[in-house]
């Protein structure tokens, strides 16, 4: 360095390590190393962003953003559900979280005070147990709570300094449902659902990652519907996630939550309770929308509200859940001074529960710019079957592809056997009748199309029972590692059919261009079975060879993860793919065995052969392989047999995304859900 003032120093080269030197010609010594950054941090921003896209909008769709939401204010509960709050805070000895950057270690003084969402933040991030639980009374609001915690986070997260970042875990919200304790760990049971909801850990090492990002903390899981488990469950899931390596936060309803501290705890967590709303906050939320001067029904409203805490009214609108119907049922002008009458609602339970029964009309009656394809009347008597449904089976959650079991499958069944046996089997037989005239081509062909139409059928049954959800992309199908590995079939057959051909006598053999020809569909499937679409084909005689669970370790050798293709999977995005992509690739399936058997069939029997070799194979493969085992269309024709029986739409998927739109279900990863159990239950109940 060259110094140019007065009082500089000349002629000085610094090469540290050395705290401080002085002097012309001195030294210092200053080495910088770079750290690379790890793959799991680049991974965990990729989740970071599909997390935050999946929740921005879902969080919409509920009315947490716009309007402004109810304010959210916690204490510590004062019910059984911990341990002291000082295991929690862990002042004075080794905390197993640090805090995360920009916030400071929670004090028992801080619990104390409670707070905000601000305050909340702060808990979840600085608590030194790294263990929470949201716990309050039904409809209190803890899962919007829950949510909104999870935007602040992942708004911190990406405001933090790029050296801070890795150190700010990724919050994921679940639902505990599927999870059995006694099979699988907290850690393995994450990865398996981050793996489902997330494309990102699709393909080769993709559950290895997932894995690892908890295991390194990298990841923070907030955990919901630990109430609608069974008690014995619920007390096993507590006890395995106590040594859970990352940070948790567990939503419940109050008693459940004190059930379960009774037989297993979560050592160090501090329990949250979220408070009733205020009502000066209900009734600023009320007013918000309305004009400056409003009307003198929600004047009534909101003055009983301030000066009534007493009154049936202001018992009912202590909850998120019964504010924001109100809101939603009753229009600007509309009676809703009628919530005085004493005479009429004279408990909370009436409110709340008249509220409950005109959601479903509030939501689908025609407004200004706003026309429903469906009438009200129609949107309430599906959603009370749906609710019927769910409760029968003691369950919350939607899965659309569990609808199929919904009805009896023998009319679908037999509709299938028909269709199939026209549609596959007259069509061969007309055209073998015409290349042969003989009357044999009717006795033989009609009990193998029958018999081809029963398969379909019996095929098409299995979906009646519940099924897994494969949700893989084109991405994870078409990998470069199963693309070569189809490539390497089709050489390694064609080669092989070339050598053998050139063996057989006479002078119809083959050439080598019609064998490597014929032998290129065994590599497009090959790829398949390879891949992601392994079920696609699984069932088709010859073509789903490999295509079963032994061939698990052969397949994520060659999958790798399409890292470019990031989202969550959502209910409508795992419809489009099976209708859309699987059932295409079932149909090409059916092409590919066509040109499997036509050019031999022809080269050997003549052209008329080739005709009816491939169109046989391409109808009877194309068949098996496309509509018949897809579960969008096992859905389709059940919401088509709903329709009939239960008077429900039709186009019953497209019905269950406008319900959600309009915010009467919403969605957890790829299921539905009602917007609260207290919906579903009412809507099961009445008739």
């Amino acid at each position: 360095m060259n110094g140019h003032g007065p009082g500089e120093v000349t002629g000085n080269s610094f090469h540290g390590p050395v705290a401080f030197q002085t002097g012309a010609n001195s030294t210092l010594n200053m080495n910088h190393y770079a750290v690379p950054a790890s793959p799991l941090d680049a991974s965990a921003d990729e989740l970071a962003r599909a997390v935050g896209a999946q929740w921005e909008e879902e969080a919409a769709l509920r009315r947490l953003l716009v309007p402004a939401p109810l304010p959210v204010r916690w204490r510590v509960t004062s019910r059984k559900v911990t341990d002291r709050v000082a295991g929690a805070t862990a002042e004075g000895r080794r905390a197993r979280f640090a805090p995360l950057p920009g916030l400071a270690s929670v004090t028992r003084e801080q619990l104390r005070r409670g707070g905000g969402l601000t305050e909340l933040y702060a808990v979840y991030g600085g608590l030194a147990s790294g263990r929470m639980y949201l716990v309050g009374t039904p409809a209190a609001g803890k899962t919007a709570a829950a949510v909104l915690l999870l935007l602040d986070a992942l708004r911190c997260r990406a405001d933090a300094a790029p050296q801070d970042r890795a150190r700010v875990p990724v919050p994921v919200l679940l639902t505990l449902d599927g999870w059995d304790p006694a099979r699988e760990s907290p850690t393995e049971w994450a990865a398996g659902r981050l793996s489902r909801g997330y494309t990102l850990f699709r393909g080769r090492g993709g559950l290895e990652r997932a894995r690892r990002l908890l295991e390194s903390g990298r990841v923070a899981l907030l955990l919901d519907g630990l109430d609608e488990v069974g008690g014995k469950l619920r007390n096993a899931m507590v006890s395995a996630l106590e040594q859970a390596p990352f940070r948790l936060v567990l939503i419940s309803r109050a008693k459940e939550a004190v059930l379960t501290a009774k037989w297993a705890g979560l050592a160090g967590a501090v329990a949250l309770e979220i408070l009733p709303v205020a009502p000066s906050d209900a009734a600023a939320y009320l007013l918000d929308d309305l004009p400056e001067q409003a009307p003198p029904a929600w004047r009534a409203l909101t003055e009983r509200l301030l000066h009534d805490p007493d009154s049936a009214v202001a018992r009912a609108l202590v909850s998120p859940l019964a504010v924001t119907l109100l809101r939603e049922v009753y229009t600007d002008v509309g009676p809703v001074d009628e919530l005085l009458d004493d005479s009429r609602f004279a408990t909370p339970g009436a409110i709340e529960n008249h509220l409950l029964d005109h959601a479903v009309i509030a939501a689908y009656t025609p407004r200004p710019g706003d026309r429903p394809r469906w009438s009200p009347e129609t949107a309430e008597r599906t959603l009370r079957y749906i609710a019927r449904r769910l409760s029968r089976d003691n369950g919350y959650d939607l899965p659309w592809w569990h609808i199929p079991s919904w009805t009896s499958p023998r009319p679908q069944a037999l509709a299938v056997w028909a269709v199939v046996t026209v549609v596959c089997g007259v069509p061969s037989i007309v055209l073998v009748w015409m290349l042969t005239h003989s009357a044999y081509t009717w006795l033989i062909g009609i009990p193998s199309a029958l018999l081809g139409g029963w398969a379909a059928a019996d095929r098409f049954t299995e979906l009646s029972d519940p099924q897994p959800l494969e949700t893989a992309g084109w991405r994870d199908i078409f990998t470069p590692g199963a693309v070569v590995s189809g490539v390497v079939e089709w050489l390694a057959t064609g080669t092989l059919a070339t050598l053998t051909s050139s063996l057989l006598p006479g002078d119809h053999t083959p050439p080598a261009w019609l064998c490597y020809l014929t032998t290129l569909p065994l590599g497009f499937t090959g790829v398949l079975v390879t891949g992601r679409g392994y079920r696609i084909v699984a069932g088709t005689p010859f073509l789903s060879a490999g295509a079963g669970s032994w061939y698990d370790e052969v397949r994520e050798f060659y999958n790798h993860p399409p890292v470019a293709d990031t989202r969550s999977i959502g209910p409508r995005e795992a419809w489009r793919h099976h209708i859309g992509l699987r059932l295409v690739l079932g149909l090409l399936t059916g092409l590919a065995a066509a040109l499997f058997t036509a050019p031999l069939v022809a080269w050997w029997f003549g052209l008329g052969g080739g005709v009816v070799s491939g169109v046989s194979a391409a109808l009877v493969v194309g068949v098996m392989t496309g509509p018949v085992g897809n579960l969008a269309v096992a859905t389709a024709l059940t919401a088509v047999q709903l329709s009939a029986e239960e008077g429900t739409p039709v186009r019953l998927m497209a019905f269950l995304e406008d319900a959600r739109r309009r915010n009467l279900l919403r969605a957890t990863g790829p299921v539905y859900q009602f917007r609260h159990a207290r919906l579903q239950k009412r809507l099961a109940v009445r008739e």
